[in-house]
């Protein structure tokens, strides 16, 4: 394991404060000023039950000489104040915005970060309990998250403070477009998809007479006695109501889980888990944005039919809806950040050993420019259903971290080695690198773009690899005390530097 000299590294620091406090420097890249900490390479870190007083801390590291405290030794750490969150669990990654959101599983909190202070600025209010997937837009403005517990998908439009919870049995997933203009929610053990929409004035006074007076493709209107929201079950546009909206057979996938989104914002890709999750065949399904579109009066156009097999729908106006089947499975993808037209899809897929139905992990790439899968390729195994996390990071690297990874077929078939939850790949070569060895789940990654290098939570504790050959760093002044659960590199020029969206 490589180690760094901290007197070779408290020296550097010395010359690089210098030259700041000379030149009068506080702001470095894309003007962004410096925090308080002085630091301008900052991993941030979610810490569970951290002491016997706390069960949550957000801890800042140096992620330039990999140690916790300043050059001097002062101060002893770095760490976001006002944090009181309990047992985070996840940071959804927001540097262009210089944000931070955490969700604790503790308490059901969702807090807020402001990275440039290096402070929280506030919770937020209007949940329904805890949530099973939670997202902020990038304008702060919206948090969409599925409360399992209470069957609901809750909106809060922190513009005006309002919240409304909109009923769906059995919710579990929600996916949030970049541009926080969309969302798609999903129900566990279902083949289905939902959508939001706000309603303009005409069409609250409309639906206020209760469940008769909704569209057709309504779940839920809320409030009832003068809806501002309501909840549409995505539906195949092959009839026309009396207001005048389509509707038709519900659009059907295969235990779909979460939607990610084309660069460009138009299409939604959809990914059905299928046998993973209980299904069949997994598989991206492709869908049009702007008829999604939540904001008032902002969505147009139609669904794709639900015919996919045939040439034409029963509305002339529509399409057929776009299947790619994913035989290695599709649970987590991301698109390449490089190129626009590939896509990595990360699922497991069932093989019988020993008479015994395992799951084994895989990677399979998706060429967007003609809407065709390549061979799946083995990687880490991981939990069947559970969210898998994806980065991409230097030296044409992607990294996949799993939970789970000694329930599979790796572990069945050589327990003694060769069943790491961490898994890094080239995507150049496109040949997976090497499969860390096993230390724990894999619960969140962080690319430090530029440094060639990640930060990994692995087994509850801080680990470093090198995005050059995957070696390991020495992690041992960037350790924690308590449980490392995520991950994230606060300093990255993009917000696609994130393993949560």
């Amino acid at each position: 394991m490589k180690k760094r000299s901290l007197w070779i590294s408290a020296a550097a620091a010395v010359a690089v404060a210098g030259a700041l406090a000379g030149c009068g420097k506080t702001s470095y890249f894309d003007g962004r000023v410096l925090p308080p900490s002085g630091l301008v390479n900052r991993v941030l870190i979610a810490v569970q039950n951290p002491g016997a007083l706390s069960k949550g801390a957000l801890e800042i590291v140096d992620a330039y000489y990999d140690i916790r405290q300043g050059y001097n030794g002062s101060p002893a750490s770095f760490s976001v104040s006002g944090f009181g969150g309990a047992l985070p669990v996840t940071i959804q990654n927001m540097p262009e915005e210089q944000t931070g959101a955490v969700y604790g599983a503790g308490d059901g909190s969702f807090t807020l970060t402001n990275y440039q202070s290096e402070k929280t600025t506030g919770t937020v209010s209007g949940l329904s309990g805890p949530s099973s997937s939670i997202f902020v837009t990038r304008n702060l403005q919206y948090v969409v998250a599925a409360s399992q517990a209470a069957h609901v998908l809750t909106i809060v439009n922190q513009a005006n403070s309002t919240a409304v919870a909109l009923s769906l049995p059995g919710i579990y997933r929600v996916s949030v477009n970049p541009g926080g203009s969309m969302a798609l929610a999903f129900v566990q053990n279902s083949n289905y998809a939902y959508f939001p929409i706000q309603l303009t004035t005409a069409q609250s006074l409309a639906y206020s007479g209760g469940p008769t007076t909704w569209p057709k493709a309504a779940v839920d209107c809320e409030p009832q006695n003068g809806p501002i929201w309501c909840l549409f079950q995505a539906q195949s546009p092959d009839h026309l109501d009396s207001t005048g909206n389509y509707y038709g057979a519900p659009l059907t996938f295969d235990r779909p889980v979460k939607a990610l989104f084309s660069q460009d914002g138009s299409t939604a890709y959809v990914l059905s888990c299928g046998p993973e999750c209980g299904g069949t065949a997994s598989s991206v399904s492709l869908l049009p944005v702007s008829p999604l579109i939540f904001l008032v009066n902002k969505n147009s156009g139609l669904l794709p039919c639900n015919l996919p097999a045939v040439a034409a729908c029963p509305n002339a106006n529509a399409k057929p809806m776009v299947n790619i089947p994913i035989p290695g499975g599709a649970s987590n993808a991301l698109i390449d950040t490089s190129s626009s037209n590939r896509m990595f899809v990360v699922g497991q897929s069932a093989q019988t050993i020993n008479g015994q139905t395992l799951f084994g992990g895989n990677l399979t790439q998706v060429n967007l420019s003609n809407n065709t899968a390549g061979s799946p390729v083995a990687i880490s195994d991981g939990q069947p259903g559970a969210m898998s996390r994806m980065i991409e990071a230097d030296d044409n690297t992607l990294w996949i971290a799993m939970t789970g990874c000694t329930v599979g077929v790796r572990y069945a078939t050589n327990p003694a080695s060769g069943y790491g939850c961490l898994t890094m790949y080239n995507t150049s070569t496109n040949k997976v690198v090497l499969l860390e060895p096993y230390i724990g789940n894999a619960t969140g990654i962080a690319a430090v773009a530029g440094l060639h290098k990640i930060y990994a939570a692995e087994g509850g504790q801080v680990y470093i690899y090198s995005t050059k050959d995957g070696s390991s760093i020495d992690n041992q002044y960037v350790t924690v005390t308590g449980t490392a659960y995520d991950v994230a590199y606060m300093d990255s020029v993009t917000d696609t530097n994130n393993t949560v969206y």
